[in-house]
Parts: structure tokens; sequence; C-alpha cells
């Protein structure tokens, strides 16, 4: 069965730095688009980036620049490196493939502080 976990959350001052893994089982990573969404407290989860099987990148305006998605297929993984934090970019980080199904990973909490 497919699934997704993520991890590198944590506590960073605004301008530090952080990379999200997202851990897919192998049926997954080899025939979805995947994707990391963000869900801050009060608002509604909005996708941050997504990468193709062919490793086509998509990222929201908003962090453009500053984060930069990427995906090892040698060892089913996709990364979202992120620098130049905000507070503004605080929320739950989950990673998502759509495709035949749709699989969500549990989350990891990303905290900056001003």
């Amino acid at each position: 069965q497919g699934q997704l976990v993520e991890s590198g959350g944590g506590l960073v001052q605004a301008g530090g730095s952080l990379r999200l893994s997202c851990a897919a089982s192998a049926e997954i990573a080899s025939a979805y688009d995947i994707a990391w969404h963000r869900q801050a407290p009060g608002k509604q989860r909005e996708l941050v980036a997504l990468i193709t099987t062919r490793s086509s990148t998509y990222y929201t305006d908003s962090v453009k620049g500053r984060f930069t998605i990427s995906r090892d297929n040698t060892k089913n993984t996709v990364f979202l490196g992120m620098n130049s934090l905000k507070p503004e970019d605080t929320a739950g980080y989950y990673c998502n493939a759509e495709g035949e199904y749709m699989y969500w990973g549990r989350g990891t909490q990303v905290t900056v502080s001003s």
C-alpha cells in the first residue's frame, strides 16, 4: 500500500533554512507527481510546490526564488529546500501524490520565528 512520510520540519529564525523530505513507497515514487502543500492555523491548505515524474516543477508565487523542490529517484524521496524563511511560512507541511489514487502524508511542522 502506498505511503508518504515527511520529515525535516522544526523551529528556525527568520532568514534561516530547512530541508523537508518526503519518503515515498516505490509504487508512488515511480508513477506519481508529488507535491508539497502547507496549512497554517485558520487558513486553507495551499499548494506550495510540485514536481512531476519527469522532474518538471511548479511553485506558488510566494515561494518562488526561495524554495526548491527536487526528487531523488534512487531513494524514492522528494525534497523541499526552503531558504530565506519568513514567519508567514509557518505551517504544517504535507506531502501529496495524486493520480489513480490520492495519498497524503501526516505532515511535518515548520515554525519560523521573527
